[in-house]
């Protein structure tokens, strides 16, 4: 009987990527990290799988609908849909094994049973630092997490992007002095404000809150200038309420802050219909667009939150954080050439070849460049000379080094450079 043979696939909304790009996203990756380690910020790892009471504490339904939750005897469990859940209980649970105001950063693997649609993804790498305090936490760590994530991009060479802030205090406080009862759904509403476009907007808000409040909510929204322009702005609409008051004097102060911290001015600006559907922000919220770009969507968000352990402990825990969705921002670095001309430094420096009964010699070569730190294999198969070139060529390996008899009674190795296509015999101790 003849062996059926099953077609090789993966399910939808997940990624695999082949070695070469890889190996970028690897770059990518340990470049983001290496800056965040080398500003302060702590490495943790929390669980993939957590008990779905503790994960959904503070989650609504929709996200209760996207996540993946399975029973395993007694227990009710559920995979991760972000980092920081997980992160809010693991600091309550170590809370005194902890030094505050405490920062950290994480990279892992979230699930969300999202409906499958290009760039998004239900299995993906997230790449998060979050900032907490003990009992408060000063505002200019808002400004600090987005100066990390300006930090990343740099080092990874992205230049095209622009940092969308604003602060849910100061629409809060607006909506307070309309006094609009149905905020919450004005909120969402001002959420979804680029992807329905101005006049969906303007008709469905109209339906909730009337005309008049209506246009002057929209006239704000639409406030232009530069960050400065746009401050004095709100500044001028004279509001008396709190909220707005301390929403305009943040916004202030993170715009002043980026600068100090050297985000460049033209690297962000204030966006005052960002309001990051997650309920549990309370402050400072933001996006990030890549320019020209900007169909697909954010790629860096975040913001403040008051207290997201609150279900976890009684203590008082403020906190700041920013994400970057790695396999998103892979997909849309993909999608606009970026990685295309994207270039990483081979980790292996030779590939050694022997030609004949040289293998120890062969060994003996591997070892010593070893011991100078560079990277480098042998090939082992019996395939023609050509076949092991083109092998060479194909891993982007930059030098081969040839060892035939000759090299090996005299003790040195012949060296091909890839790249240049040149040649030369030298003693491999001078490697």
């Amino acid at each position: 009987m003849k062996k059926e043979i099953i077609k090789p696939s993966i399910l939808p909304g997940f990624m695999e990527l082949l070695p070469n790009e890889q190996e970028k996203f690897n770059d990518i990756v340990n470049k983001i990290l290496n800056v965040y380690e080398k500003n302060g910020c702590l490495d943790i790892d929390t669980p993939i799988i957590e008990k779905a009471n503790v994960l959904l504490a503070k989650t609504g339904g929709e996200t209760e609908k996207q996540v993946y939750s399975f029973t395993k005897g007694k227990n009710d469990l559920t995979l991760r849909f972000d980092l920081t859940v997980p992160f809010a209980r693991y600091v309550a649970q170590h809370y005194n094994e902890l030094t505050f105001p405490f920062r950290r950063y994480q990279l892992g693997k979230v699930y969300r049973g999202e409906r499958n649609q290009k760039g998004r993804y239900r299995e993906f790498y997230q790449c998060d630092i979050d900032v907490i305090g003990k009992d408060k936490l000063a505002i200019e760590n808002d400004a600090w997490v987005i100066s990390l994530a300006s930090k990343a991009f740099k080092e990874i060479k992205l230049k095209d992007y622009k940092f969308q802030i604003s602060n849910r205090k100061i629409l809060k406080g607006i909506l307070k002095g309309l006094k609009i009862e149905n905020s919450n759904e004005v909120m969402m509403l001002i959420d979804k404000y680029d992807k329905i476009g101005k006049g969906k907007f303007i008709e469905e808000l109209t339906f909730l809150i009337g005309n008049e409040k209506t246009l002057y909510l929209s006239d704000i929204l639409d406030i232009k200038g530069s960050n400065k322009e746009v401050v004095e702005s709100l500044e001028r609409l004279n509001i008396k309420e709190d909220y707005f008051i301390e929403g305009v004097n943040e916004l202030k102060k993170v715009n002043e802050i980026l600068k100090v911290l050297g985000v460049e001015e033209n690297e962000f600006e204030i966006n005052l219909k960002i309001i990051r559907g997650l309920d549990y922000y309370t402050g400072t919220v933001f996006e990030t667009l890549l320019i020209g770009n900007e169909t697909y969507g954010s790629i860096c968000s975040g913001g403040r939150y008051d207290n997201l352990a609150e279900n976890y402990t009684d203590k008082i825990l403020p906190g700041v954080g920013i994400s970057i969705g790695m396999t998103r921002l892979f997909f849309v670095l993909k999608e606009i050439g970026f990685i295309e001309n994207y270039n990483v430094k081979g980790k292996l420096n030779y590939l050694i070849i022997p030609i004949g009964d040289t293998l120890e010699y062969c060994g003996t070569v591997m070892k010593s460049l070893e011991k100078k730190g560079y990277g480098v294999t042998i090939y082992f198969e019996e395939d023609s000379l050509k076949k092991k070139m083109n092998y060479a060529n194909k891993l982007g390996i930059e030098n081969v080094i040839l060892i035939g008899e000759e090299e090996k009674i005299k003790n040195e190795v012949k060296v091909k450079n890839m790249t240049l296509g040149k040649e030369f015999v030298t003693d491999y101790n001078n490697l």
